[in-house]
């Protein structure tokens, strides 16, 4: 059975706010998420549809406060939730916050993509 650690995951990526460590098992992209300052991460999602995030989420908050807001409403979880996140939400973090996320990969690799594009442009700017 395959497994994957924050040390281990194939993909380590410094994105200026924090560390992600990824790798795509078996269909599904597990993210290791580390943030060390508070962040609305909304601009990273600029671009994808209504400028939210079209994919769905499963995670745990291993530390600090993880909100998600969505068109109606925004929902947080804390430290020690687990959580389910539909589409169409931006995420935001306090400082010092980690968390495990497995996101569908064929959903999240366009994402990605996005995101990718979004942090080139900011660092040029």
């Amino acid at each position: 059975m395959p497994k994957v650690s924050k040390a281990s995951a194939a993909k380590q990526q410094e994105i200026g706010v924090g560390h992600v460590a990824e790798e795509v098992v078996e269909g599904y992209e597990i993210s290791f998420m580390d943030i060390r300052e508070a962040s609305d991460l909304a601009p990273f999602l600029k671009g994808l549809p209504d400028d939210r995030c079209p994919c769905p989420h499963w995670g745990y908050v291993i530390k600090g406060a993880l909100t998600f807001t969505f068109a109606d409403h925004s929902e947080t979880f804390d430290s020690g939730d687990a959580f389910y996140v539909p589409p169409s939400h931006t995420p935001a973090v306090t400082a010092g916050t980690e968390w495990l996320l497995f996101s569908p990969a064929e959903y999240s690799a366009e994402v990605n993509k996005v995101i990718e594009r979004n942090m080139q442009a900011m660092q040029s700017a």
